[in-house]
């Protein structure tokens, strides 16, 4: 299908950019590689979000193209290519309907839901699959280009620890790295520029730590928020650190909403396709890692993912014994 993704930028002169709100590092660093990419092929693009970029990717090439909206611009292009969704509500901008779509994505929940769809299970980011794009395309992948698929790639294979890892994900990043991507300061952008804020959610986070045996989770309440001064952003990441327990397989982080939801980050260290139980709830993702919201109160929340996730670890293929 990627054949078939070519012949649409071939065929059209301008096309919109998009992808999930919430983004990560594959959504921003692909999304500005994709950017230039359609520049460097004489395309015009407009990159438009829901959300704000996060801090920590703010530094990557052309990231200040990005226009943050709810709404497409009365002025965008008939095209839009969505990474990373499996549906365009996932994107939270309206007045995607009734437009030309094309749907790029990697995750084990993906969807056909476009007019075109490439979807590639096995890659190991939507930024290998736009890298796979730029070469067949002829595009010169430079080293503002390659920064920004580095980024992709080492975020969304969680720093090349998740399950699936090769050796062909590091022949990726080894030719990203031979077009110019700087791998040691792309790591401090993503791992050592976080505001304080998130240092203090971390702390507000560890205190609500509990452990199931081969379980674990952490809460946080919009009031500890509130009083830690945290972003919806500062919370990225914050559920590796209860997944980095010895003995713990799954990892889960319960971020209460203002409408009293809960958002949970679900993390496995491979045994368990979290996945699977995110699908459960209307959520997706990866089989390492992955996401989805449920119902209010916490204990509520508590109850829906972890019965699912109890069922796993039950007797007849247990973990290790439940400590406090």
């Amino acid at each position: 299908m990627m054949d078939q993704v070519l012949k649409q930028i071939e065929q059209r002169e301008a096309f919109l950019l998009t992808s999930h709100a919430r983004p990560d590092g594959d959504a921003i660093g692909s999304l500005l590689a994709l950017y230039q990419v359609l520049r460097q092929k004489g395309k015009t693009a407009q990159v438009v979000m829901n959300d704000a970029v996060p801090l920590i990717y703010g530094p990557l090439p052309y990231a200040e193209v990005i226009l943050q909206s709810t709404c497409v611009p009365e002025d965008a292009p008939e095209a839009a290519i969505i990474l990373e969704c499996d549906s365009i509500q996932r994107t939270r901008l309206q007045g995607l309907e009734g437009r030309f779509l094309i749907n790029i994505d990697h995750h084990t929940s993906a969807r056909n839901f476009a007019d075109v769809n490439w979807i590639d299970v096995n890659a190991c980011a939507v930024g290998e699959m736009i890298h796979r794009l730029a070469r067949a395309a002829d595009a010169n992948v430079t080293p503002e280009m390659a920064t920004c698929l580095y980024t992709a790639v080492l975020t969304d294979t969680g720093s090349f620890c998740y399950a699936g890892t090769d050796d062909h994900t590091f022949e990726l990043a080894l030719q990203l790295v031979r077009s110019g991507a700087k791998p040691v300061d792309i790591a401090h952008h993503v791992y050592f520029s976080n505001p304080t804020s998130k240092m203090r959610l971390l702390g507000a986070a560890l205190s609500n730590l509990h452990r199931e045996g081969a379980l674990a989770y952490m809460h946080i309440s919009v009031a500890e928020m509130e009083r830690s001064g945290g972003l919806e952003e500062d919370c990225e990441g914050l559920v590796n650190y209860a997944l980095g327990i010895q003995g713990v397989e799954v990892a889960l982080f319960f971020r209460e909403l203002a409408d009293g939801r809960y958002r949970v980050s679900l993390r496995s260290k491979g045994q368990v396709n979290v996945a699977a139980v995110a699908e459960q709830f209307a959520g997706g993702g990866h089989m390492c890692a992955s996401g989805c919201a449920v119902s209010g109160p916490l204990s509520t929340s508590l109850e829906l993912i972890l019965g699912q996730l109890r069922n796993v670890f039950s007797p007849s293929g247990r973990g290790p014994e439940a400590t406090a």
